[in-house]
């Protein structure tokens, strides 16, 4: 009895180990990269991202939010590797850009990064996102751009977009949704409002499969090739039996020498036969 209670006691305890193990890995590999389902405050959420100026190549497909600031690298990380395969698949990726607030004195953006964000949301421009985007953050200078700080339409648009943020953040913190970039937001199939902090790669097959976008984006279209010239035919070789030419174009052709008794013409150096009864060279006439 004794050593059927001892063995009952392991194996329950590998069962609980198993089943913890088991639960942890779950939780770690799958359950904790998972996107979340919004269940609170949808209609306020969805208001606020109808109202944000976003920027889109205008796919007719599902949308996608990605609410991101300049120098964010997973952000960039995230453009970089995912929207050539959500864009394969139709989905419009929407972006919404903004420019952080100072932090005890210190500018977290650039006077060139708040004049293009400022006319990101007036203009509303993909052109010039990915113009922006194409060049390292440090390098960009906004030039021909209108400076934000100059204006109180600029920095009044540069507010609008830190008070978005602002606003969102308690709205996602009740869905227990971390406000981490990149934020994305979408519509799964079934019209379900969802969000990921996705901050690792984990994530995004996830948010690839509720949109129904590719797993491996579409080879890039070879660049086309100038049409090459057609190569210039050689010219025949002569044939076996013909004369030789002369080597040297400059050499007048070699005239032949008069024969003995034959007269030369004065002009052109030509041998002249007299005619048959004109009198012979020695003056006697023949019989």
């Amino acid at each position: 009895m004794r050593k059927f209670l001892i063995w009952t006691g392991v194996i329950m305890l590998l069962a609980a180990a198993l089943a913890g193990g088991g639960y942890w890995a779950w939780w770690n590999y799958y359950a904790r990269w998972r996107p979340v389902t919004i269940t609170e405050n949808q209609a306020e959420i969805q208001r606020l991202l109808d109202r944000a100026s976003y920027v889109s190549p205008g796919a007719s497909g599902p949308a996608l939010y990605m609410i991101s600031f300049r120098s964010c690298p997973e952000c960039i990380r995230y453009e970089t590797e995912e929207f050539p395969k959500l864009q394969a698949g139709g989905v419009d990726t929407r972006v919404i850009v903004f420019a952080r607030p100072d932090v005890e004195g210190l500018s977290k953006s650039t006077a060139a990064e708040r004049s293009t964000v400022a006319e990101l949301w007036l203009r509303r421009d993909w052109s010039l996102y990915e113009r922006w985007t194409a060049v390292p953050h440090a390098s960009w200078k906004a030039a021909g751009l209108p400076v934000a700080d100059d204006s109180l339409v600029g920095s009044a648009v540069i507010e609008a977009g830190r008070k978005f943020v602002n606003d969102l953040r308690p709205l996602l913190q009740n869905n227990d949704v971390s406000l981490a970039f990149p934020l994305l937001i979408w519509r799964d199939k079934d019209g379900f409002l969802k969000a990921c902090a996705c901050t690792d790669s984990r994530s995004y097959r996830f948010v690839r499969q509720d949109l129904g976008a590719p797993d491996r984006a579409p080879p890039r279209p070879a660049a086309a090739q100038p049409p090459q010239p057609l190569p210039t035919p050689a010219p025949a070789a002569p044939p076996a039996d013909a004369p030789a030419e002369a080597t040297s174009p400059d050499v007048p052709p070699t005239e032949p020498s008069p024969q003995e008794g034959e007269a030369v013409g004065p002009a052109t150096g030509q041998p002249v036969n007299p005619p048959a009864d004109a009198p012979a060279a020695s003056g006697i006439r023949p019989l």
